[in-house]
C-alpha cells in the first residue's frame, strides 16, 4: 500500500514541475512514507530525518537551494506532534488520508514559512481527488479498498488508516484501463482488508471482489490479476468461484493466519480459529488445485506458550506456505494488545521466530526445487543485474532469472525452470516450434 502511495504521491506533486529522482542529494523534495505497523519504527524515521537534515546543509552550503523535507503515512498520522516537536527543521507532516492535498500544503510552506500538518480524515475520500496515474510498468499496485473494521488487538490499523472504504467500481476500471494502455499487463489490488471490498457498481449494485476481479479480466491487455491483503472471514462463495474460473486470477494468495492456537486467535481477536482457517484453504484448493499459500505469522503474543508455539509449528507443516511474513509481536501504543498481561520476553520470542522461520524457509526452498522441470508463465518486469538478464515474477511471485532479450520486457513469456533457489527460481526461454521466441504466452 506504501509503495501504491508513493507513486500517487509522484503524481500528485507532477503538476508543479516535481519528478522522481534516485538521488536524495539532488532533490528539492524528500517525503518518508513511513509504517507504523512494528515497533521502532518511528525511532527509525528519526534516523533517517538526521541522515537527511545533514544532506540538506550540504546542499544548502553549495547554493543549490533549500531540500523540503516531508514526513508522510502512519507514523505522521499516529506521530505528527512529536515528529514536529523533535524534528523542527521539519517541513511537511501528512497522513495517509491526506497525501492529495500536498499541493496545498507546499503552496501554503511556500507562503508561510513553517511547517505544515495535516493529519486530518478529510470528509471526502482523496481518491477522488487523484489525477490519472503516470506509467507504472509492465507490474502496477491498485488500491481499490483502505482501512479496516476488523480490530485485531495487535494491529495500529484501524486507527491510523480509519474505517473500511471501498471505491466506486467504475473508479478502479478507468485506473486500471489506464495502466494496462500504459503498458501494464499485471495488476495486484490492494486493500487492508482487500476481499471485504463492498464497492458500488456502476448498476448501483454493491459488488464482491470477485465480481471486480471478473470485470477487470476483461480489460484489454491486462493479462494478470491478483489482491492482498486478505482475510480469511472474507472469503465468500464468488471469490472462491472467481480462483476457478477467471484464468487471469493467479494460483497465489497471501492469507494470514498468525497463530496456530485458538487461544491466541481468539486473544488476537481473528474472529476465526484453525479449523475456519482450515476449511478456507480446502476449499480455495478444491477451486484451484496449484494454488500456493503465503501467510503471516506473529509469535511471542501475550500469554503464548511453548506449546502454543508449536501449534503454530504444527499448522504450517500441516497446510504448507510457498512463502510467508512472520514477526516477532510488537507491542503498538493505543492497541489492546499492548496492555495485556503475560507480555513475553525479547531473547524468547526471538528463540520461538528463529524456529517459525527456519520450517517456513524449509517449505519455501522445497516448493522452489519443486518447480525445476516445469514450464511457467513469467512477466519480465526488470532488467537482472547480469548483462542480457531479465527478472521476472512466476504466477506463485517467485523472482526468476532468465538470459533473454530485453524487447521481452513486460510481456509474458514461457520459461522452462532449471533451478530452484532459496528465495528465487532460474530458467530458460522456451522457444516456439520454428525456433523463434514468441512474443507473448498465455498468462
Amino acid at each position: 500500500m506504501n509503495v501504491y502511495d508513493s507513486a500517487r504521491m509522484a503524481d500528485v506533486l507532477a503538476p508543479l514541475g516535481y519528478a522522481l529522482t534516485e538521488d536524495p542529494a539532488e532533490a528539492d523534495m524528500v517525503l518518508l512514507n513511513t509504517c507504523h505497523i512494528r515497533e521502532k519504527a518511528s525511532e527509525k524515521v528519526f534516523s533517517e530525518l538526521g541522515r537527511l537534515r545533514q544532506l540538506r546543509e550540504q546542499r544548502e552550503a553549495r547554493g543549490a537551494g533549500r531540500m523540503i523535507l516531508g514526513v508522510a503515512g502512519c507514523v505522521a498520522q499516529a506521530e505528527g506532534e512529536e515528529i514536529l516537536a523533535r524534528a523542527p527543521f521539519v517541513d511537511l507532516v501528512l497522513g495517509p488520508q491526506a497525501y492529495h492535498r500536498l499541493p496545498e500544503m507546499v503552496a501554503r510552506l511556500s507562503r508561510a514559512g513553517r511547517a505544515q500538518l495535516d493529519t486530518e480524515f478529510p470528509a471526502e475520500p482523496k481518491f477522488d481527488h487523484l489525477p490519472a496515474p503516470g506509467p507504472r510498468g509492465p507490474a502496477a499496485f491498485l488500491a481499490i479498498q483502505e482501512g479496516c473494521d476488523r480490530f485485531c488487538t495487535f494491529c495500529v490499523v484501524p486507527y491510523t488508516r480509519g474505517a473500511e472504504y471501498s471505491r466506486p467500481v467504475a473508479d478502479i476500471l478507468d485506473e486500471a484501463r489506464a495502466l494496462a494502455t500504459q503498458g501494464t499487463v499485471e495488476i495486484t489490488l490492494l486493500g487492508q482488508n482487500v476481499n471485504a471490498y463492498h464497492g458500488e457498481g456502476p448498476d448501483g449494485a454493491t459488488w464482491s471482489l470477485g465480481r471486480l476481479i471478473r470485470a477487470l479480466a476483461e480489460i484489454d491487455g491486462l493479462d494478470r490479476l491478483r489482491y492482498t491483503t486478505s482475510h480469511p472471514r472474507d472469503v465468500d462463495d464468488d471469490l472462491i468461484a472467481a480462483h476457478a474460473e477467471v484464468p487471469a486470477l493467479m494460483p497465489f494468495l497471501h492469507l494470514p493466519l498468525q497463530a496456530g492456537a485458538d487461544r491466541i486467535l481468539k486473544a488476537m481477536n481473528r474472529g476465526h480459529d484453525v479449523d475456519a482457517y482450515r476449511r478456507v484453504v480446502d476449499r480455495l484448493r478444491a477451486a484451484r488445485p496449484d494454488l500456493a499459500l503465503s501467510s503471516d505469522f506473529i509469535v511471542g503474543f501475550p500469554g503464548e506458550t511453548d506449546r502454543e508455539v508449536q501449534r503454530t509449528l504444527d499448522v504450517i507443516d500441516e497446510i504448507g506456505f510457498v512463502q510467508a511474513y512472520s514477526f516477532k509481536y510488537s507491542a503498538r501504543p493505543g492497541t489492546p494488545a499492548a496492555a495485556m498481561p503475560g507480555q513475553v520476553p525479547e531473547p524468547v520470542k526471538a528463540e520461538r521466530l528463529a524456529r517459525v522461520q527456519d520450517l517456513l524457509n524449509t517449505q519455501q526452498i522445497a516448493f522452489n526445487r519443486r518447480c525445476e522441470g516445469l514450464e511457467m508463465a513469467v512477466l519480465f518486469d526488470r532488467p537482472g543485474k547480469h548483462p542480457g538478464q531479465l527478472v521476472g515474477r512466476s504466477p506463485f511471485m517467485q523472482p526468476v532469472h532468465v538470459t533473454a532479450p530485453e524487447r521481452l520486457m513486460g510481456t509474458v513469456q514461457r520459461v522452462r525452470i532449471d533451478q530452484g533457489q532459496p528465495n528465487s527460481l532460474a530458467g530458460r526461454l522456451v522457444e516456439t516450434s520454428d525456433g523463434t521466441l514468441p512474443e507473448r504466452a498465455s498468462a
